[in-house]
């Protein structure tokens, strides 16, 4: 599944202090794991209030995205530490869970060196779809940052779109896969009619699928890989790690896509060229450019108008981000149909902001005459 074409390499140096990670774990326990998981919670909240811990991981991991903390937490879970499972509650807990990591730092620290902390979220396919569906069929789909490459396959899933006034609507779906995504959808979506959001009308035909990533995973060859993509799964989430498990099953006898290890801008216009004349060509990326600064985020909306403008038949790019990382593609208002502080991302055709959508794929809001 996997071409290595680009060596990545490691971010940064070590020059955070112990002070400095306390902070961003106890930031990391009330601004992200809060409502979330109450494991995670607690074990963050410890750990920023542990001065030997953090001053060890201050000491030997890189600065950056080494040091986040979902991914030593993670990294304990995949190499089955105490309470790997449900995570350590109470003091008694956490000691036996502090020691473990401590005496075993040189396999946590190896499992974060050569790991991330991005996930793959299937169940975002279900926000994809109303868009997917109205294309000019067949497509092409390229994932720019694909970890796991699930969102690679909109057409092996089932949809379940929940109405605002509570109405369960089965949309299109494979019908022998076993997974279905609910997402609770709100405003118009294409070709909606009363209000209401309508349903996708089919499935799209997709003929090509590629992918981007600079640490790719293979849940399909590599039990390692889909034992790390579980392991991110938060503790208490057993809906979500269903469905990830679930997706990779329906997506198992699928043709394999192409997926390039490698930079996300210097990988795109060689994997764009692989793609099959008569499909449509659509780039599409889900929380994926947040880790590019700002110059590196125009260079690709540059490479991305110039792919899709220079290609015969054109094509069309979807990106779902946070406001703040396309920040001229902005949506008008970002008011949650859910939970005030849920941090929706904005779901855009050819940078015209269309929804509001959940990171999971919960939900999606469309908003007013977006797609008309």
């Amino acid at each position: 599944m996997v071409v290595n074409v680009a060596n990545t390499g490691n971010a940064g140096n070590t020059v955070s202090t112990p002070q400095e990670m306390a902070v961003r774990y106890w930031e990391f326990s009330r601004q992200q794991a809060r409502g979330r998981s109450d494991a995670h919670e607690e074990l963050s909240a410890r750990i920023s209030h542990d001065d030997e811990l953090c001053e060890l991981l201050a000491a030997s991991l890189p600065a950056g995205h080494k040091q986040q903390p979902d991914l030593l937490l993670a990294a304990v879970r995949q190499l089955d530490g105490p309470h790997a499972e449900w995570g350590p509650r109470g003091a008694a807990a956490y000691g036996r869970w502090r020691e473990w990591t401590i005496r075993h730092w040189d396999e946590v620290r190896s499992v974060i060196m050569r790991r991330s902390a991005r996930t793959d979220e299937p169940a975002r396919c279900a926000t994809l779809l109303p868009l997917l569906a109205r294309m000019p069929q067949p497509l092409a789909l390229l994932e720019v940052g694909t970890p796991a490459g699930l969102c690679l396959y909109p057409d092996r899933y089932r949809y379940q779109y929940v109405q605002e006034d509570g109405r369960a609507m089965d949309g299109p779906g494979a019908a022998d896969s076993p997974v279905t995504f609910t997402c609770r959808a709100s405003g118009f979506a294409p070709d909606g009619e009363g209000g209401a959001a309508a349903l996708p009308g089919a499935l799209p035909e997709v003929v090509w699928r590629g992918g981007i990533d600079p640490a790719p995973l293979d849940p399909f060859g590599e039990a390692d890989d889909l034992r790390w993509l579980r392991a991110l799964v938060w503790p208490g989430d057993e809906a979500r790690a269903a469905r990830l498990s679930a997706a990779v099953e329906a997506a198992r006898t699928a043709p394999r896509p192409t997926v390039v290890r490698g930079d996300l801008l210097d990988e795109l216009p060689a994997l764009a060229a692989q793609v099959p004349s008569g499909a449509t060509l659509v780039v599409f990326h889900s929380a994926a450019l947040n880790h590019l600064p700002p110059a590196r985020r125009e260079e690709f909306a540059r490479l991305v108008r110039s792919l899709l403008a220079e290609r015969d038949g054109g094509g069309h790019w979807i990106s779902q981000e946070h406001h703040s990382v396309l920040p001229w593609i902005t949506a008008p208002e970002h008011r949650s149909p859910g939970a005030a502080d849920t941090p929706l991302l904005t779901l855009a055709l050819d940078e015209r902001p269309v929804a509001l959508t959940d990171p999971h794929g919960r939900s999606v809001h469309w908003l007013p005459s977006a797609l008309s």
